[in-house]
């Protein structure tokens, strides 16, 4: 494993390794501002060794975007300010972080608030583009290191995606998704790296596919990379899992297949004690496959699990455990 723990670099920007940590919602802004244990929270991260953190999806500039008023926007004012905060702690402690752009579309709270692929019209599509432009220009400010957009398990960009939720050809679904990464590219510096992550599965579908064969994702992806995308960040609930059934290889790997960006896979990553699935990770990140390692629930148990396998510890590497969560946040 030990070329993970090597620095890298991703579109540019340098990371002391090859590990990403996965936005997970948290819910602990009140009013939508960050706070002094959002900024610690994030900082420790930072000190375990990992190379890029996501935040957890901050909601764009627009009151369509979520109802939840304990997870964080990203407006200018105090969210900006608490966010700066967080940037500020992260970068004292060596490491990278890149904002997460949320809209939850139908997904919001009440009933007949949220807007969808079926219900907007017109200049609803406009106004939506300028939140998600008026959110990365606020994470500039803000002074994050990256962006990415969130297209991914059923929320908005994602339900233009789904030919459930939105009929039509790959080509046709993919275009509002597009314009938005459009925009977003357009706002932030040239050198500012933009992510775009994508799942097939949705919260709470797993068998929910946006593409059923290869050339149908192969169009989806070109058309985000035409737009700005810098790096696709490809959502699994198991890295070990086959894209498409007769095709060998992750969502990731076929991500880059595809399109020749680089890729952050994702998907249990130690989620078990030990070196339990390390070894099928390494190997396949030395074949090429993909080019980051993206940790979610590992994180939450333990801040420090990327030093402590990189120090040859595994065996104080616990597998998750939800109790953990508490003590380690």
């Amino acid at each position: 494993m030990e070329p993970l723990f090597a620095p890298t670099e991703l579109a540019g920007l340098p990371l002391s390794s090859h590990f990403v940590m996965a936005p997970m919602t948290r819910k602990r802004s009140p009013g939508g501002v960050p706070t002094a244990e959002v900024a610690a929270y994030y900082r420790r991260r930072a000190e375990g060794g990992i190379g890029l953190i996501i935040t957890e999806g901050i909601l764009v500039d627009h009151p369509s975007a979520g109802h939840e008023d304990t997870v964080p926007v990203l407006t200018p004012g105090p969210a900006e300010a608490g966010w700066q905060k967080v940037t500020g702690e992260v970068h004292a402690a060596g490491g990278r972080i890149a904002a997460q752009l949320w809209h939850l579309g139908s997904r919001r709270e009440p009933a007949g608030t949220a807007w969808t692929p079926s219900t907007m019209a017109g200049g609803d599509f406009q106004e939506l583009i300028d939140a998600y432009a008026r959110s990365a220009r606020t994470a500039v400010s803000a002074g994050f290191d990256a962006v990415e957009i969130h297209a991914a398990h059923g929320y908005l960009l994602d339900e233009f995606l789904w030919p459930a939720t939105n009929p039509g050809d790959a080509r046709t679904r993919v275009a509002f998704p597009a314009e938005v990464v459009r925009a977003v590219r357009a706002t932030i510096p040239a050198a500012m790296p933009l992510i775009v992550r994508f799942s097939q599965f949705k919260e709470r579908a797993y068998a929910a596919r946006i593409a059923e064969t290869p050339d149908e994702l192969g169009t989806v992806l070109t058309e985000l990379k035409r737009a700005g995308a810098d790096v696709l960040h490809a959502s699994q609930r198991r890295f070990t899992d086959r894209a498409f059934p007769d095709h060998p290889g992750n969502l990731a790997g076929w991500a880059k297949r595809l399109t020749g960006l680089p890729t952050i896979t994702v998907g249990s990553v130690g989620l078990t004690a030990g070196d339990a699935g390390l070894a099928e990770l390494a190997a396949r990140h030395a074949r090429g496959e993909f080019d980051l390692v993206a940790l979610g629930r590992a994180l939450l148990a333990n801040p420090a699990w990327v030093r402590l396998a990189a120090t040859g510890r595994l065996d104080e590497v616990r597998g998750y455990r939800k109790a953990d969560e508490d003590v380690y946040r």
